[in-house]
């Protein structure tokens, strides 16, 4: 998470919404990092989830990433939590809930949905002070 949270400042410096993510095998090897490019990209899917959940799976020469742990300093958005399922994550580990877009039990809980095909563990609130006061820093900053 700490590597999560150093891409979610890289973010915050590049006046993007800091929010970081990692993607790691199932054999613990790091597939992706990087931080939310949505202003940079011109690209309203460019979330850190996505971004490296998109390098994991060129990288493996596979859509799929069955075992592999996301870990995420803001919990995914509905998009995000849509494309966990898609890629077969086996875990997703995040930091500070989203209280106005949280898919993984904030507002919905995508991960246990027994009328969806993929259901993943979901580990909340690592470092959650540190990701929620970088947020609300950025936020503060803006306004």
């Amino acid at each position: 998470m700490a590597l999560a949270l150093r891409e979610a400042e890289r973010a915050f410096l590049e006046e993007e919404v800091p929010i970081g993510a990692v993607v790691v095998s199932s054999t613990e090897e790091i597939l992706a990092v990087d931080h939310n490019r949505t202003r940079q990209l011109n690209d309203p899917t460019a979330h850190a989830e996505i971004l490296t959940l998109r390098t994991s799976a060129q990288g493996q020469n596979n859509f799929r990433l069955p075992g592999a742990i996301l870990y995420v300093t803001i919990e995914p958005c509905l998009m995000c939590a849509g494309a966990i399922i898609q890629a077969r994550l086996g875990k997703v580990i995040y930091g500070a809930a989203d209280s106005k877009a949280g898919a993984l039990g904030s507002l919905y809980d995508i991960s246990s949905d027994s009328r969806l095909n993929h259901r993943f563990e979901v580990i909340k609130g690592v470092l959650e002070s540190e990701c929620r006061e970088l947020m609300q820093r950025f936020f503060k900053v803006r306004r």
